[in-house]
């Protein structure tokens, strides 16, 4: 079970300030643990400390960064059933899909500390004239400087490590806000974090309200921004952010085409189309809300797909027999059912689920959703998938790209071509070929555009947007 209480983490030290926080089980509704508030003094205060631990960071050698992360991948490893209960409880993620972030959160650490010691910087050739003969280019990169970070509450273990691996590989203090509803699993980050010989001020944990945290945005000693979360509070932070860096990882709408060629692996094709749009209850901005199918295979792939939806088990997170758990809220379980229950009445037909009891939403498929409904047109963030046939492989990409959201998309298909075009034609920051688009790899460039977001993460790219790129020009003789 969870702790009682938690400190948060100022300048690598543990803090009781206070239990303000209150952090419920989101399949009982009951209070789980108690959490400590920052306030904007103590985030004031951590800011300043980062500012200070610069120097320290900067001087902090590749293979001490690199023997932190390993640490971490350690003290994750030995902690790892007490990280997925924590994460099961708070963020009520069926136990399995718990643990299996638990391993990513571990692999996304292990990739960090293999990139801490490879950040090279190239020799230029400046010798493009005569008047440059004798001079050298030499460019590496250094740490940007103090970095601001907001993670959401569906991958509280894991998108918090996209932020903090890289940091500490990249030599940058950073101060992190963990989300509310979700902030014990950083907080056990930051208690492994505190034993190891980093920097003082190198990292504070401090979770906040999000109408007191204004500082994680505005206060231009950060010099970058890293925000995952939705569209609408993201764009407004960009907007309030001023000249430092941002980063946005933000929603998405995604789309799975399933090709003609498919028939003879409908299985297969059904097995990932659920996966992809209703694991951990469908809160994943990758995760499948539209699906395209061709109008030969389409009647095979819907009965399949109705069937299959209709055999995942709902329930307590901590069975490890569930699929599809709590939503995180019981407001964000209104909100969906409002989107559908207009959708239906625009035309729609729900052929499998749509049950809704509080927090608890069952996996459901529609059909005959309008394009111009919520449901169509915004991310769903539930588990609730649209199907729809297509005689044409342009015209469904087409399809996909009618949308404010560009994160990732799924292209079931055996014909290099088709795979090829969509990797041409489709506005997304990725194209998955034969899976859904809910797949990642913690080592992978990861991103959108369009609505969903600027920049990318996986490990290697977030360490590029954590550094600098400095030149020094050296005269040969004089």
């Amino acid at each position: 079970m969870l702790n009682k209480t938690y400190p948060y983490y100022l300048a690598n030290e543990a803090v009781a300030a206070n239990t303000d926080l209150e952090v419920t089980d989101k399949f009982s509704g009951e209070v789980a643990t108690r959490v400590a508030m920052a306030d904007a003094a103590a985030i004031d205060k951590a800011i300043g400390f980062a500012v200070e631990a610069m120097p320290a960071m900067r001087a902090f050698a590749p293979f001490k960064r690199q023997a932190v992360l390993e640490h971490c991948v350690k003290r994750f490893r030995e902690r790892y059933d007490e990280l997925a209960l924590a994460l099961c409880i708070e963020a009520g993620k069926p136990i399995n899909d718990s643990k299996g972030e638990v391993t990513r959160l571990i692999d996304t650490f292990k990739v960090a500390a293999e990139e801490a010691v490879r950040i090279d910087g190239e020799i230029v050739n400046l010798q493009i004239s005569p008047r440059a003969n004798g001079y050298h280019g030499y460019v590496k990169r250094v740490p940007i400087g103090p970095c601001s970070f907001i993670s959401p509450f569906n991958f509280p273990l894991n998108l918090t490590a996209h932020k903090v691996a890289p940091a500490i590989a990249a030599g940058v203090p950073f101060v992190l806000k963990p989300a509310s509803r979700t902030p014990v699993g950083a907080l056990i980050m930051g208690e492994i974090l505190a034993e190891t010989d980093l920097p003082k001020g190198a990292f504070s944990i401090l979770p906040a309200h999000r109408d007191g945290a204004d500082l994680f945005t505005t206060d231009e000693r950060f010099k970058l921004l890293s925000f995952t979360g939705s569209p609408a509070v993201g764009w407004e932070l960009k907007k309030k952010a001023g000249k430092k860096k941002v980063i946005l990882e933000l929603g998405g709408n995604a789309a799975a085409i399933v090709d003609g060629d498919q028939r003879g692996k409908l299985d297969y094709v059904v097995d990932r189309l659920a996966f992809g749009a209703f694991y951990q209850s469908g809160q994943s901005c990758i995760g499948v809300q539209r699906i395209l199918v061709h109008a030969s295979i389409y009647d095979a792939l819907r009965e399949k797909l109705i069937a299959k939806t209709r055999s995942l088990v709902m329930g307590d997170p901590k069975d490890e027999k569930t699929f599809v758990g709590p939503m995180i809220s019981e407001s964000e379980s209104k909100r969906l059912a409002g989107w559908m229950e207009s959708a239906v009445q625009a035309g729609a037909t729900i052929v499998a689920g749509g049950k809704v009891d509080g927090a608890m939403f069952e996996a459901t498929l529609l059909e005959g959703v309008k394009r111009d409904t919520d449901l169509y047109r915004k991310e769903a963030f539930g588990p609730v998938a649209i199907l729809e046939r297509f005689d044409d492989f342009g015209a469904a990409l087409a399809t996909v790209n009618d949308s404010d959201f560009g994160l990732q998309a799924g292209v079931f298909t055996d014909s290099l071509a088709h795979a090829h075009r969509a990797w041409d034609e489709l506005e997304v920051g990725g194209v998955v070929i034969n899976d859904v688009p809910s797949f990642r790899v913690d080592n992978m460039p990861y991103g959108g555009v369009k609505d969903s977001g600027l920049g990318r993460e996986g490990v290697r790219y977030a360490i590029e947007d954590m550094t600098e790129l400095r030149l020094m020009v050296m005269r040969e003789t004089w």
